[in-house]
């Protein structure tokens, strides 16, 4: 980086627009002559002085003094060395102007040991190659700008890297073992795509990952930064997309971390009213300050550019949208329009998001987003926030309080399964069974379900369909496709002895064979944001458990669903039809030993065109009409 390039980024990085920060700040290598050169810059505007100091400075007995080279607080210095540092670690010793001294991991660092140390590791410049280009090919082909209606199966797959499959000995796979364990079970499953929860460096495991101290560093619990690549790139080439969990609210308060980076409030805000998350015990990050907007927008680039991921699904959304979010009153103040909206937050998801549309159109940004604040997933062009998806919470939240009912108080309920379809095209929605709904108390889904052990994994097997049938795209926590029975605990992971019974691998079998019944017919995923999708035939069967509706392509694929959560079978229920002629079943969620029926031919009645069919209790059915000369597939 030339004297101009250096002015160049940090004016920009003061302004709140580089977003390649990472290039500037941290440590970057350079090698010439035999020698290797070495400079570290870092922000801290409150500081009195700053140092390095690591494996390289007599031990950590000596250190690296920094000079500040910039107004605005940043900090930098050269070292020369004639041996390659690479993987030698190093932290900044920061002297607060009260004299307090502070030894801090660097925000910009490529890697990190971690844990309750959290030293940084220095990295020179990966020379991976990636092998994913047909992959990165077919991605772009989805790209309209960001404004699409995104008309293609997306099915993904949620896991927790470490807790997904362990060694006999309690050790974590390795990112290069999970590629080995991870793409042939997706590939067998049918996910389109898998979502990590986060893995930037995080010190304490029971936070899941959503406590980060280094934002730059993959964690090291699996591996380098080039296992991780390895990884991504394996499931590229295996044509499964890779997303992952961001984290741009908030923060811990490790002293290693960000927290009160050079002695004050720095990268959190810094009034009592907006610092602090009293649930999450963490820092708020100030996105209003134009270095921490550097910090964070080329964050999100950093992960797409240098690890081809697919997208990010940003997390805790509502608590970065609301001043009062985990506030009492009294607690907080109002914005400069009196209303309880953080405007810099909305600014500055609108800024992320136009930065990634402009550069990576083909990503998938996905929000957490629990209100109705409006326009999540409108273009910003139109006054929205950007995001291309948002999480459905209501749907799960609704859809598992009415499966833990009994079948005879269900009818007390129906609107579970009909409201979401009242604001279904309000956003661009995934329908998630996420690992949030399986922890605390919460239950598996399997436990959520009402009933003995069969007539558990029935209505899983029903609720499953439904939500794969239904408009939305698909999230499925890992487990749940073979019915983990306990919930979800980070250290056990989830119970892989149970595939050794029977009615478990059937039911993961089951999840495989709906998975890619799904992929296979575009009525299921062509059309999810529209209208045009879906229709409703029965919606009003509160008494009966039950709901039916049509699925269309825009090509005319039309397929009719029809969903029971009765207790008992149905046993001549009329199911309207939009024309005569016999219907086959291309899918049934139920046990084929019942020698259900494979078609059913539909004539007109008094009240129309209609077939007449038995309806097992906690069963869903997927019907097509006949097609003379087709040869149909019906799925078991």
């Amino acid at each position: 980086m030339n004297r101009m390039d250096t002015a160049l980024s940090e004016y920009l990085f003061h302004q709140g627009t580089n977003y390649h920060a990472y290039d500037y700040l941290g440590c970057h290598a350079a090698e010439a002559d035999g020698t290797f050169r070495y400079t570290f810059r870092t922000w801290a505007p409150h500081a009195a002085a700053v140092a390095v100091v690591g494996d390289f400075t007599d031990a950590w007995q000596g250190e690296l003094p920094l000079a500040r080279v910039s107004d605005k607080g940043v900090w930098a210095g050269e070292l020369v060395s004639r041996v390659s540092l690479a993987g030698q670690k190093y932290k900044f010793r920061i002297t607060a102007a009260d004299g307090a001294v502070r030894l801090k991991g660097d925000p910009y660092a490529f890697f990190s040991e971690g844990g309750s140390g959290g030293a940084s590791i220095i990295c020179h410049e990966s020379d991976f190659i990636f092998s994913d280009g047909e992959w990165l090919e077919r991605r772009s082909r989805y790209a309209r700008g960001g404004e699409d209606d995104l008309p293609l199966p997306l099915n993904i797959y949620e896991m927790h890297a470490a807790s997904f499959a362990r060694h006999a000995d309690g050790r974590y796979l390795s990112y290069r073992e999970l590629a080995d364990t991870l793409v042939p079970y997706l590939k067998y499953m049918g996910y389109t795509h898998v979502e990590f929860m986060p893995l930037c460096e995080y010190p304490y495991d029971g936070s899941w990952g959503y406590q980060i101290c280094a934002y730059y560093a993959p964690t090291c619990r699996f591996g380098s930064p080039d296992d991780f690549r390895y990884l991504v790139d394996r499931l590229h080439t295996a044509g499964i997309g890779v997303l992952m969990d961001w984290v741009p609210a908030h923060f811990p308060k490790d002293e290693w971390g960000l927290y009160e980076f050079d002695g004050r409030p720095l990268y959190e805000y810094q009034g009592a009213d907006r610092m602090e998350s009293r649930g999450w015990g963490t820092r708020f990050f100030d996105v209003g300050r134009e270095e921490v907007q550097s910090f964070l927008v080329s964050n999100a680039l950093y992960w797409l550019r240098e690890f081809h991921l697919d997208g990010l699904r940003v997390d805790a959304v509502a608590a970065m949208l609301y001043r009062d979010y985990d506030r009492e009153g009294g607690e907080w103040f109002p914005n400069s329009q009196g209303g309880r909206e953080n405007l810099e937050a909305i600014a500055f998801f609108r800024k992320l998001n136009s930065a990634v549309c402009e550069e990576f159109p083909d990503a998938l940004m996905i929000a957490e987003e629990s209100t109705a604040f409006p326009g999540v997933t409108a273009p910003v062009s139109e006054g929205g926030l950007g995001f291309r998806l948002k999480w459905n919470m209501g749907f799960a939240s609704d859809f598992f309080e009415y499966l833990a009912k009994d079948p005879l108080y269900r009818r007390y309920h129906h609107r579970a399964l009909t409201f979401p379809m009242m604001y279904a095209y309000s956003e661009r929605f995934i329908l998630p069974i996420s690992h949030d709904e399986v922890v605390y108390g919460k239950g598996s889904l399997y436990r959520k379900c009402s009933g003995g052990h069969r007539e558990r994994m029935d209505t899983m097997r029903a609720a499953l369909t439904l939500m794969m049938t239904f408009p939305g795209k698909k999230m499925l926590f890992m487990g749940t496709e073979f019915g983990q029975e306990n919930e979800w605990y980070y250290e056990t992971g989830i119970d892989l002895h149970l595939l050794e019974r029977e009615d478990h691998r059937s039911l993961r079998d089951f999840t495989a064979a709906l998975n890619r019944f799904y992929l296979t017919h575009p009525a299921l995923w062509e059309q999810d944001f529209t209208p045009a999708g879906f229709a409703w035939i029965d919606v009003d069967r509160a008494d009966d458990n039950m709901i039916s509706y049509r699925r269309r392509a825009s090509g005319g694929e039309e397929l009719i669903v029809v969903v029971s959560f009765n207790g008992c079978d149905l046993t001549d229920y009329r199911l309207a039809v939009p024309s005569a002629g016999n219907y086959d079943v291309l899918f049934f969620s139920g046990d084929w030993g019942d020698h259900y029926e494979k078609s059913f031919e539909a004539v007109a009645d008094e009240q129309g065109i209609a077939l007449h069919m038995r309806l097992p209790a906690r069963t869903a059915v997927v019907l097509g009409r006949h097609a003379s000369g087709v040869s149909l597939t019906i799925v078991p």
